[in-house]
């Protein structure tokens, strides 16, 4: 077999010198490239199984290297070279075929040539074959789940590049769709897989006990601190901590939490001591965090320390194919004897699942209670015809442009009765999409939208509002949770319907 052929694109000479020093001792063809004619000429005179390419040259960027190199030779795999302030587009790179990157200045030598040979093994069609990916053990290990649909795939070999990064990541997604377990993933597929785990709720902090839950405290710091007591900082120190609902977060716990991210370092309620800590951070929030930063209810400085590196795991309903793995794998939890009746399968995949994973997975914990004979039927599984929010997939789905004629009955739009029926992620659902569908209508009508249209719209976001106002007594934090917009926007809305409590 020929040797392995490299190509090293950077306009720096000692870069280029010290990477074919490198490599050439472990038996690799290198090829140095300083500008764009270089790489140019490069490409033509041969063919190469692995990339490195600076992001920034002076005659042209990484990212455009990157297209180049895979409109002429797509095998080749790209490993970008980047400092740490460009690290957001590096992360997009991996998005857009780039097989990893690396933080320049260069310190652990065995992991770049690992991270070479695994290249140069990919290009040659020697790994990631189906049910050979890098990270699938990984994710058996923690129960993350991964079907045949390209879009999760492609979310959690992104995820399984940037475990290993020193690097906050910020999880986006809607309820129940499994934000703590890529959260897991995450930490399993890092360096810090043998360090703690440790998972908070925002929301659930308590504020008057706020600084002695994160940094902890010395014995006799105030009434009842009978001994000294680990914080959480301190207990996940080399390890990962898991701030959910980061979204909840109160004004004073963003305070408290953006301070230790700028700093690493803590002191504990009556101490004197200031501490050193070593923590990856993780963040998942299904809340819209830029309006929330607009309406002034989060910290737009936290969230660029959290949101260095973002995943969006996408709903249920996004993905269905995936359904019938998820269903056998819940299924060998429940029970290793239970099975699906083909029609049960077929029932479960034309549902929209507005709870997402979590809804799928209580339907067949409970049809696994009504299931006498151990094969799970159509009718175990309860009334899950399409919820009202997507009754009409087309005009709800969107990986598809609506069409005029999907959009044009709008008495599909639910009546008060229906809203009275639906549970609360179902409202949610249904008050998502018909924001969703607002917004695409107006900008495929130039934004002047029509009275009857907007009339219409108006009637139905007033109804979805008031019900989950009137569900959750009028707790504006708890409906703005629920309905996933901030509470500004949750008040602008009230006063512009003038909702009153009723």
């Amino acid at each position: 077999m020929s040797p392995i052929a490299i190509l090293i694109i950077d306009d720096e000479a000692d870069v280029c010198t010290f990477f074919k020093r490198l490599l050439s001792r472990s038996g690799y063809r290198v090829t140095t490239a300083r500008n764009l004619q270089e790489v140019e000429s490069g490409l033509a005179s041969g063919t190469f199984q692995v990339a490195m390419v600076d992001l920034k040259l002076p005659d042209t960027d990484g990212l455009s290297l990157l297209s180049r190199i895979k409109e002429h030779q797509p095998e080749c795999e790209v490993i970008l070279m980047t400092g740490f302030s460009t690290v957001r587009t590096a992360v997009t790179a991996i998005q857009h075929g780039a097989y990893d990157y690396l933080e320049k200045p260069f310190e652990d030598i065995t992991e770049i040539e690992q991270l070479i040979a695994r290249a140069a093994a990919r290009s040659r069609g020697e790994t990631d074959r189906p049910g050979q990916e890098e990270w699938l053990p990984t994710a058996r290990a923690v129960g993350l789940q991964v079907g045949s649909s390209a879009g999760m795939r492609r979310l959690v070999e992104l995820a399984f590049r940037v475990a290993g990064k020193p690097v906050n990541v910020l999880i986006k997604g809607s309820t129940g769709t499994g934000k703590e377990v890529l959260a897991r993933f995450l930490h399993a597929a890092s360096s810090r897989a043998n360090q703690p785990f440790i998972p908070i709720n925002c929301g659930a902090l308590p504020e008057t006990l706020l600084e002695s839950e994160l940094f902890g405290h010395e014995r006799g710091s105030f009434t009842g601190a009978s001994s000294a007591r680990k914080g959480i900082f301190e207990l996940a120190n080399r390890g990962t901590l898991f701030l959910d609902e980061i979204g909840d977060a109160s004004p004073l716990i963003q305070v408290k939490l953006l301070r230790i991210l700028e700093t690493g370092e803590l002191k504990r309620v009556g101490g004197e001591t200031t501490r050193r800590t070593d923590v990856r951070v993780l963040a998942a929030t299904n809340v819209d965090l830029e309006e929330a930063i607009r309406s002034r209810d989060f910290r737009e400085d936290l969230y660029y320390r959290l949101n260095v590196v973002q995943l969006r795991i996408p709903d249920l309903r996004e993905h269905p194919e995936d359904i019938p793995l998820l269903a056998e794998h819940f299924l060998r939890q429940l029970g290793p004897e239970l099975t699906l009746a083909p029609a049960a399968v077929q029932r479960l995949s034309d549902h929209a699942w507005p709870g997402n994973i979590r809804q799928l997975l209580n339907t067949l914990r409970r049809a696994a209670a009504l299931c006498s004979d151990r094969t799970i039927q159509p009718h175990h599984l309860g009334d899950l015809a399409p919820s009202a929010a997507s009754a009409d997939r087309r005009a709800f789905d969107h990986r598809a442009e609506p069409t005029g004629r999907d959009l044009a009955p709008w008495q599909r739009l639910p009546s008060r009765e229906a809203l009275e029926r639906m549970d609360a992620d179902e409202l949610r659902e249904c008050y998502r999409a018909l924001q969703d569908c607002q917004q695409r209508l107006l900008a495929a009508m130039g934004n002047k939208g029509l009275p009857w249209l907007d009339q219409d719209l108006k009637t139905s976001e007033i109804e979805q509002i008031r019900r989950a106002l009137d569900r959750h007594r009028w707790n504006i934090t708890e409906t703005a949770r629920s309905l996933g917009v901030a509470r500004n926007t949750l008040h602008r809305k009230i006063n512009k319907y003038r909702l009153r409590e009723r």
